[in-house]
């Protein structure tokens, strides 16, 4: 189901940025900017920005191994550009989120945990919905933008406080399956005194009555609908319209008729599934944290069990699916969409279960931090197709920033995606990086062949797959070997260590 890369060449990134508006007055709404066809627009570009969270690229326009039902998402795919490499800055959702809309990796935000607002952290940061606020923009909110309680409050025309007011409890039935009691091997370990209570109802699976609706994800799709109503009542102004989904994040739940999608029965399991969080022989001990964080806290995942919450999974992922469709098809009643980019991506990744893991916290792998990204730029002309260049969810910042028109605050980081969305071929020699720990001294680098990670700095005296794994993803896109020591890919494993200490102990620049 993947739409095709293959189409003459496109125009170069000068000759696009040549006809584009590049600044605006901050006081004033912002100059049209010329969409990637070159063509002249007339107004200003509105936003409508749709974030999920905990969602893998485990969509059928990503080629869902589990045969994921997800048509709207696969429509907007088909519609834009698909980034098929997309990959966030940390996993887990403050620093992710923080990363994305500050346009500042982790190791510059200083934010590696759930706990800390990135606007309180640093009051000098313009976040991207601020931006577009302060360049006259309607700036409205739906749902999970930032992580929960931690907003950034000036972001918005209207501020209505905690997020989790929009998740109410919801009313359904819990799908009742016996838990195995799994033995618990060496190296493993118990949930933590203060996960207890998470531990017993994080992965209960809940099925909702109706199509969801007072369920949180509705209601968010429903004040979505009702932002877009309000905004197309003032077309003088330009609008960013943010609608973040809770789901798949656990518990999972959905209405009944998305778990009729999905047969357990027919559901495979990753060849490295493991009853517990289990680090392979061959592996860094730090490449698999031994406490699950989300799923199967402090307990053992039976292959039937594993098989039900993976269809609770996937039925999240399609019921955030169908919710997203009754926004974006809203916007094509109002005749908003030929002037509005459109954004889906996610937080982070998942992993379900690929050796023992069912979290996402820690994950190095492909699986914690590849996401999906689609970028919709009217006019657009890789629209369409694919890229499977190498992105990082950093990137978003600038690009939503220059397509608008606005001026780029000094000192973001990361790389328009404006080339790309032009031609999504073109050349790109961006790899991306994702760090984990509270030091922030954990770095996996990706690459258009290989992925490579290194937990704490390279020691000497240990051999490499100690401390560290490299893959050869086209190879082995299941991670299945560690290459760390194989005297074939040494040469390789040296060129990418240097780029991760480069990254990661960057040398103070002098005065």
């Amino acid at each position: 189901m993947s739409a095709s890369d293959d189409s003459p060449a496109n125009p170069t990134r000068r000759a696009f940025l040549t006809g584009a508006v590049t600044a605006a007055l901050a006081t004033t709404l912002p100059a049209a900017a010329q969409p990637a066809t070159g063509a002249k627009r007339t107004k200003p570009l509105n936003v409508l920005f749709f974030m999920s969270d905990d969602m893998r690229p485990e969509l059928a326009c990503y080629n869902s191994r589990f045969n994921a039902h997800s048509p709207n998402i696969d429509k907007l795919a088909s519609q834009g550009v698909r980034f098929d490499r997309n990959y966030c800055q940390y996993p887990l959702c403050n620093p992710s989120r923080s990363s994305l809309f500050t346009g500042h990796p982790p190791h510059t935000t200083g934010i590696v945990d759930n706990t800390t607002a990135v606007v309180k952290q640093h009051p000098e940061f313009t976040t991207l919905p601020r931006l577009f606020k302060e360049s006259g923009y309607t700036t409205l909110r739906s749902g999970k933008l930032f992580h929960a309680g931690l907003d950034d409050p000036q972001a918005w025309t209207e501020f209505d406080g905690d997020v989790e007011s929009m998740h109410p409890t919801e009313i359904g039935k819990k799908l009742d399956i016996p838990r195995a009691q799994i033995p618990m091997p060496s190296g493993a370990l118990p949930a933590l005194p203060q996960d207890n209570a998470r531990a017993a109802h994080s992965d209960e699976i809940l099925i909702l009555e109706g199509n969801g609706e007072g369920a949180g994800d509705y209601m968010v799709a429903d004040l979505a609908i009702k932002f877009l109503d309000r905004v197309a009542a003032d077309p003088t102004k330009p609008f960013f319209v943010g609608c973040g989904f809770s789901k798949p994040h656990s518990p999972p739940q959905a209405p009944q008729r998305f778990f009729d999608m999905y047969d357990p029965a027919k559901i495979q399991l990753p060849p490295d599934f493991a009853a517990w969080p289990t680090v392979p022989p061959g592996f860094p001990r730090g490449s698999i944290r031994p406490r699950n964080a989300d799923l199967f806290i402090g307990r053992g995942a039976s292959e039937s069990e594993a098989k039900e919450v993976i269809r609770a999974y996937l039925a999240s992922i399609s019921w955030a699916d169908w919710n997203l469709g009754r926004v974006l098809g809203h916007l094509d009643q109002l005749g908003l969409r030929d002037n509005t980019v459109v954004v889906f991506v996610a937080d982070h990744g998942y992993q379900l279960g690929e050796k023992g893991k069912w979290s996402k916290a820690g994950s190095l792998f492909e699986g914690g931090t590849r996401v999906p990204l689609i970028v919709h730029m009217p006019g657009a002309k890789g629209n369409g197709r694919s890229s499977t260049r190498i992105v990082q969810s950093l990137d978003l910042y600038k690009t939503l920033v220059e397509l608008a028109g606005l001026k780029l605050p000094e000192g973001i980081e990361g790389s328009s995606l404006i080339p790309l969305l032009n031609d999504p071929r073109a050349a790109w020699d961006q790899p991306a990086y994702s760090i984990w720990s509270e030091d922030g001294k954990t770095t996996a680098i990706r690459t258009e062949q290989w992925r490579y990670a290194e937990f704490g700095k390279p020691d000497p005296a240990k051999k490499p797959s100690e401390y560290a794994m490299l893959f050869d993803v086209h190879a082995d896109p299941l991670e299945l070997t560690n290459l760390a020591d194989d005297p074939k890919h040494a040469a390789t494993r040296a060129d990418l260590a240097k780029l991760i200490a480069a990254y990661t102990y960057p040398t103070p620049t002098s005065v």
